[in-house]
């Protein structure tokens, strides 16, 4: 007959084993991750839970060692059609043990999903320059905030609209066009394409209200500063007319 203390030291025993497995973080398939987080089984089935409940965002796990070096290239990480939401994995454990600090995150992150529309309404036509957005969850109960801005989307618009009856001109001369012509072009094009990526300009901020002003400023100045290039104050002004 199996003794009352065997039993009960036998069910101490798997309590503690479960208790272990619930607690011992393991590398795991977390989707999206920045370094290589480790979760424990508690914490990952919350994370679950938590983009799940946040199907609208666009969630990445970040290792503990690797938090600063996810802050200084947040803007990499932007998305453009949601907002994402970058969040280590030691605020993931807490909030998977502490109801309390769980609620505060989660409601930092649900205000954060929600205002995204609003951000794009408020921004208006520079709404278009905004190749995406971003959070990043802090401590102290904090997040701040990321865009990707493309200042040569932002002086597009000027462009297109100093540029329309050129255009039409330069279609004349493009069919005039000899090889030698053609190869420059090319060259062009690369060196156009490198100046895209330097356009890039990640804008961060403790608040949306001054993620929105920082647009703006951006978006304001690259029209301003890119409205005639050398190129274009040239452009359908010097064609061959000999047909």
């Amino acid at each position: 007959m199996i003794s009352s203390e065997i039993i009960e030291s036998t069910a101490q025993q798997a309590g503690a084993a479960k208790e272990t497995s619930n607690t011992q973080k393991k590398p795991g398939n977390y989707g999206k991750t920045i370094g290589k987080p480790e979760l424990s089984e508690k914490a990952a089935e919350y994370y679950k839970e938590l983009k799940k409940k946040f199907s609208n965002m666009d969630f990445i796990l970040v290792s503990s060692d690797m938090k600063e070096m996810a802050k200084s290239q947040a803007g990499s990480y932007a998305n453009p059609s949601k907002m994402v939401v970058l969040i280590d994995e030691e605020k993931l454990e807490r909030m998977a043990e502490d109801e309390k600090f769980r609620k505060q995150y989660e409601g930092i992150i649900s205000s954060a999903g929600v205002k995204l529309p609003q951000i794009k309404a408020s921004l208006g036509s520079n709404a278009s320059s905004v190749k995406g957005f971003g959070m990043q969850v802090n401590d102290g109960g904090t997040a701040s905030f990321f865009a990707v801005v493309d200042k040569s989307l932002a002086a597009q618009k000027t462009r297109i609209q100093n540029n329309a009856k050129k255009k039409a001109d330069q279609k004349k001369a493009d069919a005039k066009k000899d090889a030698k012509a053609a190869a420059e072009e090319k060259r062009a094009e690369k060196r156009d394409e490198k100046a895209k990526a330097e356009d890039l300009v990640t804008v961060t901020a403790s608040s949306i209200e001054e993620l929105i002003k920082k647009i703006d400023e951006i978006a304001y100045g690259a029209r301003s500063d890119n409205a005639w290039t050398e190129e274009e104050k040239a452009l359908g002004q010097h064609f061959d007319c000999r047909w």
